[in-house]
C-alpha cells in the first residue's frame, strides 16, 4: 500500500485515468462532478449544485448509445425530448442524493480509497497491484490524484446512500405468494365463439351516428407521421468490372504497401526518465545532459538505466516500455522514437520529466511483389470501380438537384427504375425506406414544413446510393373524420353487433354469476369448447388473455364469465378453476429468484420516493 501511495502522490499522480470507475459509478459521475472547469450555460441548478449544459449533453449521449443499442442504432426510432427529460432528471437525483451523503457524514477515508483502487482487477497482475498496468492508461488524461479521490469518494457515498435504501427494503411471505400467484396462477378455460355476421345485418347507422362515435373515440384514429414518396436506387454492382489495372499502378500500389508494412513495424523502446517531481527542471534538464554525456562515452544504456531512471517499473529492466503505443508519453516523446532507430536520443522534454530515449525498430520481412500481385490487382481494381463508381453518383447527383427530378437517373442508367411507396412511417420495414439515414430526411422538419424537391443523393448501409421525392407528408395526429368515416362505419358496426350479440346472451351471463356452470349450461344452447389450462403470457390472444384473467376465480362448481372482442367475432370466455402455487411448493431457488425481485422492485421504490421527497424540499430551478 505505501507504495502505492507513493506513486499515486508521485509524477504519475499527474495525469490519472479513471476508466476503472465506469462500472461502479451511476451514469454522468465523469462528467457532473469532475474537476469543475465548465464553463458552459446552466441547464439546472439543485440548491447550490450547477448542472451544465455540457453535463447534460454528456447524459443524453449516455442515454441515447443505450436505447440505440436496443433498436439496432435506428436514431429515428427514439423519442429525443423523452430522453432528454429522462436525462436531465438523472443528474437531478444525483446531485440531489450526493448532497444528502454529504448532509449525513457518509464518506470514505484516504487510505480506504487507495486501498480501493490498488485492488481493482484492471490494475492487477496475478492478483497483485501493477505500476506497469497502472501506468498504462494513467498516463496521457488530465485529472489529478486530487480529483480522483475526490470523484471516488463522492460516487461511495452515493453508492452506500443508495444501497442503505435499496438494500433493506422487507418482503413477507405473503409479497412473494402474491408474486407467485401472477407468475404460475393457472386458470381453465372453456370458450363459446358467436360470430358477428348475422348481427351486423341487423345493424342500420346513419351519418349522425359516425359523427357521434367518431367524436367520442377519435383517438381511436390516430395516425403516425407519414410520407407518399418515389424514390430511385443506384447499385455498384450495376457498374461491374470496367476498368483494367495496368503495371504501373500495381507497381505504386506494392510501394505504398511496403511502406505501411515498415511503418507498423514494432518498435523496441527503452528510456531513461528524469522527474521533476523533486528538483526544479533546469536540475532535471542537467542531469539528464549528464547521463546521456556518460553513455556517449560508452556507459551501457541499461546500467544507466539501472543507476539513475526514475521510472520504477522499467529501470530493472533495462529502461524497456513495455507494449510502448504512440501517445503513451506524448508527441515529442514519439518524434524522438521514430527519429532514434538504432540510436540513443538527446534529453527529450515531456510532461513527465526528461527522457533519454533508445528505439530499435523490429527487422520487417516484406513480400514480394509477386507474392502481392493477385491481391494487389483486386485491391487496385475494386478501388478503380469505386471510383468510377463515386463519379457517375456525383454526376447524377447534380442532375437531380439542378433538375429537380429523379428520372434524369433512369435516362441514363436504362436498367434502373422509379419506385413508389405510400404511407411510408417510421416502423416501415421497406429495405431501402428503413434505412436510418433516409428516414432522418424523409420526416425531417424540411419535408414537415413542405419541403417536396428532389433529395440529394443518401448512401445506404449496404453501399447502395438512393434519391427520393417526397409527394405527400401526413401528419401525425388524429384523422379528419374525412379520411377515415369508411373505417369510422365498420368500427361502428362491429361495436353495434358486438353489443347486439351480448344482449342476446345477457341473461345466461348474469346466470352464470348465481347458478352452478351445468346448470346454466343445461339451460342454454352456449356451447362450450374446453380450451386448457393456461398461465399468463402463455400464447392466449390478447384480448381473451386479458379477459381470463381479469374476472375472479370461481366459487365451486360454477364458472366466472365474461366476453372479449375479437374482429367479426365475440368470445364468451369462461374460467372453470384456478389453481396458484403455494410458496411452501417452490423450489429454494425459485423462491430466493422472487425474493431478490420484488426486493429490487421495493427497494428501488423506496429509492424513488426519498429522491421525490428531496425534490419537495430542494430549490431547484
Amino acid at each position: 500500500m505505501e507504495s502505492f501511495r507513493k506513486l499515486i502522490r508521485g509524477w504519475l499522480g499527474k495525469v490519472l485515468l479513471v476508466l476503472f470507475l465506469l462500472p461502479l459509478a451511476l451514469a454522468g459521475m465523469e462528467s457532473l462532478f469532475g474537476t469543475g472547469s465548465n464553463k458552459d450555460g446552466v441547464a439546472k441548478t439543485v440548491n447550490d449544485l450547477e448542472i451544465s449544459d455540457k453535463d447534460l449533453e454528456v447524459q443524453i449521449k449516455n442515454y441515447k448509445d443505450q436505447y440505440l443499442s436496443m433498436v439496432q442504432g435506428d436514431e429515428s426510432l427514439l423519442n429525443q425530448s423523452y430522453i432528454a427529460e429522462a436525462a436531465l432528471d438523472s443528474l437531478v437525483n444525483r446531485a440531489l442524493l450526493i448532497q444528502q451523503a454529504e448532509k449525513l457524514g457518509i464518506t470514505l477515508s484516504d487510505a480506504q480509497i487507495e486501498q480501493m483502487i490498488a485492488q481493482q482487477p484492471s490494475l492487477q497482475v496475478d492478483g497483485v497491484f501493477s505500476k506497469t498496468a497502472y501506468e498504462n492508461y494513467l498516463r496521457s488524461i488530465g485529472m489529478t490524484s486530487q480529483a480522483l479521490i475526490a470523484n471516488l469518494r463522492q460516487d461511495h457515498a452515493l453508492k452506500i446512500l443508495s444501497s442503505m435504501i435499496t438494500d433493506n427494503s422487507l418482503v413477507s411471505k405473503v409479497d412473494i405468494q402474491q408474486i407467485s400467484n401472477l407468475q404460475s396462477e393457472q386458470r381453465s378455460l372453456l370458450l363459446s365463439s358467436v360470430k358477428l355476421d348475422a348481427y351486423k345485418n341487423q345493424v342500420k347507422v346513419t351519418d349522425q351516428d359516425i359523427t357521434a362515435f367518431y367524436n367520442k373515440h377519435s383517438q381511436k384514429f390516430k395516425q403516425l407521421a407519414a410520407v407518399d414518396v418515389d424514390y430511385v436506387v443506384v447499385s455498384p454492382a450495376l457498374f461491374g468490372s470496367q476498368n483494367q489495372v495496368t503495371d504501373a499502378e500495381l507497381k505504386q500500389a506494392y510501394d505504398q504497401f511496403v511502406q505501411t508494412q515498415k511503418k507498423n513495424a514494432k518498435v523496441e523502446v527503452h528510456h531513461i526518465l528524469i522527474t521533476t517531481d523533486a528538483r526544479k527542471p533546469a536540475e532535471a534538464e542537467k542531469l539528464a545532459n549528464d547521463i546521456y554525456a556518460k553513455i556517449q562515452a560508452g556507459m551501457n544504456f541499461a546500467d544507466a538505466a539501472k543507476q539513475y531512471s526514475e521510472d520504477p517499473t522499467s529501470k530493472n529492466v533495462g529502461g524497456l516500455v513495455e507494449a510502448y503505443t504512440a501517445g503513451a508519453f506524448g508527441e515529442d516523446f514519439d518524434k524522438a522514437v521514430a527519429a532514434a532507430n538504432n540510436t540513443i536520443s538527446k534529453p527529450v522534454k515531456t510532461q513527465f520529466g526528461y527522457h533519454i530515449i533508445s528505439a530499435k525498430p523490429e527487422a520487417v520481412n516484406i513480400p514480394s511483389f509477386e507474392s502481392e500481385k493477385a491481391r494487389l490487382t483486386a485491391e487496385v481494381l475494386k478501388t478503380k470501380n469505386a471510383n468510377v463508381y463515386t463519379d457517375t453518383v456525383n454526376r447524377l447527383n447534380e442532375d437531380v438537384v439542378n433538375n429537380d427530378a429523379l428520372d434524369v437517373v433512369t435516362q441514363e442508367l436504362k436498367t434502373v427504375k422509379i419506385e413508389t411507396a405510400k404511407a411510408v412511417t417510421l416502423g416501415t420495414t421497406n429495405p431501402v425506406l428503413s434505412d436510418p439515414n433516409v428516414k432522418t430526411k424523409l420526416f425531417s422538419d424540411d419535408v414537415k414544413n413542405g419541403d417536396r424537391n428532389a433529395s440529394s443523393n443518401i448512401q445506404l448501409a449496404n453501399g447502395d446510393t438512393v434519391w427520393f421525392k417526397v409527394r405527400q407528408y401526413h401528419a401525425a395526429g388524429v384523422q379528419p373524420l374525412a379520411q377515415v368515416k369508411a373505417k369510422v362505419k365498420e368500427q361502428l358496426i362491429d361495436q353495434k353487433a358486438y353489443d347486439l350479440a351480448k344482449a342476446k346472451i345477457a341473461t345466461m351471463l348474469n346466470d352464470f354469476n348465481k347458478l352452478p356452470a351445468q346448470q346454466v349450461l343445461s339451460k342454454y344452447p352456449q356451447s362450450f369448447e374446453n380450451a386448457g389450462v393456461f398461465t399468463r403470457s402463455q400464447g392466449l390472444k390478447r384480448e381473451i388473455e386479458r379477459a381470463a384473467f381479469s374476472v375472479p376465480a370461481p366459487k365451486e362448481g360454477m364458472w366466472s364469465v365474461t366476453t372479449a372482442a375479437l374482429p367479426n367475432e365475440m368470445v364468451v370466455v369462461a374460467v372453470a378453476s384456478v389453481k396458484n402455487a403455494s410458496v411452501d411448493s417452490l423450489s429454494a431457488e425459485k423462491n430466493q429468484e422472487l425474493l431478490k425481485l420484488y426486493q429490487n422492485y421495493r427497494g428501488n421504490q423506496m429509492l424513488e420516493d426519498y429522491t421525490n421527497y428531496l425534490k419537495s424540499q430542494a430549490k431547484i430551478k
